[in-house]
């Protein structure tokens, strides 16, 4: 384990990396320990699979100042909030004790951790069951925060970045990780959000243009750029639309019994996305078909790709390894005296227990299936061929 203060975490998606993102990395550097980033692999949170693979990803990061790239793996990746959060805190708290830096349109550090221990008490929970019905989960949360803290908080937790902390802080108090949050203010456009020429362009805003083919330089890191430009010359650029035909076979194959398996689902919701997978004839008509006013649209696009990729309750509770796609020198040495298995090459998945091997197999299937998202489909068995990422 890492003596005090010894390292900095980002956890992240970089999909793809944006000038944002390079700020961040930059504030996480400055204190001149070592930069690791907890970063989702081919699939990511709003439940679609990521522009560029996660090897490319990591090769952008460790250029722009990450010393080490550890994956965060598929159920936590594709998961919402909290579980996300939650994740990515487990596998940066097993380096010891850091600093957390993350981006918040909200740059009051105090804030939101106040509203993350708020978030957890008994308090919270009445406020909540108070709260009038018939409203989504979402907007009885922001009331309940608004009546414990003010409107400040409630603000908080209706901004993607900021709530995205919130989680990060509870997951921190929750675990009682080593880990103190650095809050980076945000600007621009919010996460998964369109960009206007207010501040950095957002992840979403630069993917737009790419796959429109529209000309990105001086819009996003030159590194970046390159990325972006060679994987459009070969095919590379993955988008959901390559999967919709695949996605919404697997769906109209399964039945109520198997949809009532998929993580996070109630409320009966298997009955309304079966037969939803019966009519719709687009992912988007899936999607309306399928959410009402307390069921968001993202959650149901994350339960057609749990559907899609075969993930199935109870899923598991703690990242079981720590998968390192890519690292510098100093990134290797952060790696001594870990609480958990690491997997740098494919051959240190033979020593995991057998549950841990479970979760690789998932994700290298998951990862084949994301070779078909591209216009050029991508060679499957990636995940047993591909070294370490080295800078």
């Amino acid at each position: 384990m890492l003596h005090e203060n010894t390292f900095s975490a980002i956890i992240c998606e970089l999909d793809p990396l944006h000038h944002g993102h390079k700020l961040l990395l930059s504030r996480a550097g400055a204190s001149k320990r070592p930069v690791i980033c907890i970063m989702s692999g081919n699939f990511v949170q709003r439940g679609a699979p990521a522009m560029l693979d996660k090897w490319t990803r990591a090769g952008l990061a460790l250029q722009n100042g990450a010393d080490l790239v550890a994956e965060l793996p598929l159920s936590w990746a594709c998961s919402g909030a909290e579980r996300f959060a939650m994740g990515g805190v487990l596998l940066a708290s097993a380096f010891g004790r850091g600093a957390l830096y993350f981006g918040s349109e909200v740059p009051d550090t105090a804030l939101l951790k106040e509203t993350a221990k708020a978030l957890l008490s008994a308090e919270f929970s009445r406020a909540l069951a108070e709260c009038p019905p018939g409203l989504s989960f979402g907007a009885r949360r922001q009331l309940a925060v608004e009546k414990l803290l003010g409107p400040k908080a409630g603000e908080a937790v209706s901004c993607p970045n900021a709530n995205l902390g919130i989680e990060y802080c509870k997951a921190i108090l929750k675990l009682r990780a080593e880990l103190t949050p650095s809050v980076v203010k945000r600007e621009g456009a919010g996460h998964d959000e369109d960009g206007g020429t207010d501040g950095p362009l957002s992840a979403s805003e630069i993917r737009r243009r790419a796959f429109a083919g529209e000309d990105l330089q001086g819009l996003a890191p030159e590194s970046t750029v390159q990325a972006l430009e060679s994987a459009r010359s070969e095919g590379r650029c993955a988008h959901i639309s390559n999967l919709e035909r695949a996605m919404l076979c697997k769906l109209r194959s399964m039945s109520r019994e198997e949809l009532s398996l998929l993580p996070d689902l109630s409320e009966g919701l298997e009955n309304r996305l079966y037969r939803a997978a019966g009519q719709a004839r687009s992912l988007d008509e899936l999607y309306t078909l399928t959410k009402n006013k307390r069921v968001s649209h993202a959650r149901v696009r994350r339960l057609a790709l749990y559907a899609f990729l075969g993930l199935k309750k109870p899923l598991p509770k703690t990242p079981p390894y720590l998968r390192v796609l890519g690292a510098t020198d100093r990134g290797l040495r952060t790696l001594g005296g870990l609480g958990l298995p690491v997997v740098v090459r494919s051959s240190d998945v033979d020593r995991l227990p057998p549950e841990a091997q479970s979760v690789f197999r998932l994700e290298a299937l998951a990862d084949d299936l994301y070779g078909l998202a591209s216009p050029t489909p991508q060679p499957s068995g990636r995940d047993y061929t591909e070294g370490l990422i080295r800078l």
